[in-house]
């Protein structure tokens, strides 16, 4: 009986495997109380997130983080003045700022100059906002910490242009791919004003020094009624408070990753981001684009 054969690939041979995520998709949060997880779609959406060192906060954002760069079409701009939080992934962002507010500014009003013209591309084609089906990218505008460049760095006027600018790309930017996920450790009015706290679609409340300061991220009145970041457990690392337009606050443990993880997909992400290429043209075509 004669044996089928079946030549083996050649050693130098792949399969271009490409990301599968999007930020149209649900982002993984983590679990809820009851042990489901926990999801959120953030290409319509903005989250703040806050709370006291040490909270799980930076696990959180490198969830989502992580998300932004291992989706496709995706051109995320970080912000990071400690660097070590989100300076892993510097070298694959759209714009990576560290304790710079020049930068920071500079960088913030050319995503806005992206905003507006993508709103007057909507405008022309008779349209409200950007879907998947579009193929624009999505630049997620990924903040570490709001107050060291709204209160800490720079002059009063750059602090001012620069909340001033999160606020209008935070208000605006939605509709047109552009979401922000802001993060500080010092919710306080002054940080966190009410008309930037109430126009985040998403609020993340980790634990807080004070049931005030629990209201401060969550809005007005909801430690009162039980809901109060203050009273979760130092130890409990990584629970907070997660409340959406119009809902009520739910508690969840966000999934935390390592430093080897991070790196990890790091590695990955840049893989599917600069290693493919498209498979030789055509005789005929390689002759046209000569």
């Amino acid at each position: 009986m004669a044996t089928l054969t079946v030549p083996r690939p050649a050693a130098t041979a792949s399969v271009p495997v490409g990301p599968m995520l999007s930020m149209f998709d649900p982002v993984y949060l983590g679990v809820d109380e009851f042990g489901q997880p926990v999801y959120v779609v953030l290409a319509y959406r903005n989250m703040l997130i806050a709370g006291e060192p040490g909270g799980g906060k930076s696990g959180l954002i490198q969830n989502i983080t992580a998300h932004a760069f291992l989706a496709a079409g995706t051109r995320p701009v970080l912000l990071d003045p400690k660097l070590v939080e989100l300076g892993m992934w510097a070298d694959l962002a759209e714009e990576f700022v560290g304790p710079d507010i020049d930068h920071a500014l500079v960088t913030l009003r050319r995503v806005q100059q992206v905003m507006n013209n993508r709103y007057a591309w909507l405008l022309a084609n008779g349209r409200r906002k950007i879907t998947a089906a579009d193929g624009v990218t999505v630049i997620p505008v990924i903040l570490d910490e709001l107050a060291y460049y709204s209160a800490t760095i720079g002059t009063k006027e750059q602090q001012a242009e620069f909340i001033a600018l999160v606020r209008d790309i935070v208000a605006r930017g939605r509709a047109c791919a552009i979401p922000v996920i802001a993060a500080t450790q010092r919710p306080s009015v002054d940080i966190i004003p009410t008309s930037l706290r109430d126009i985040f679609g998403f609020r993340v409340a980790f634990r807080c020094t004070t049931p005030n300061s629990s209201d401060i991220i969550l809005g007005h009145g909801w430690a009162h009624s039980g809901f109060n970041a203050a009273d979760i457990l130092p130890t409990n690392q990584g629970v907070a408070y997660l409340i959406a337009e119009g809902g009520v606050p739910a508690l969840f443990k966000a999934a935390y990753l390592r430093d080897d993880q991070i790196n990890g997909l790091v590695d990955h992400a840049t893989w599917i981001r600069t290693n493919h290429t498209r498979p030789p043209a055509p005789a005929s075509a390689n002759a046209l684009a000569a």
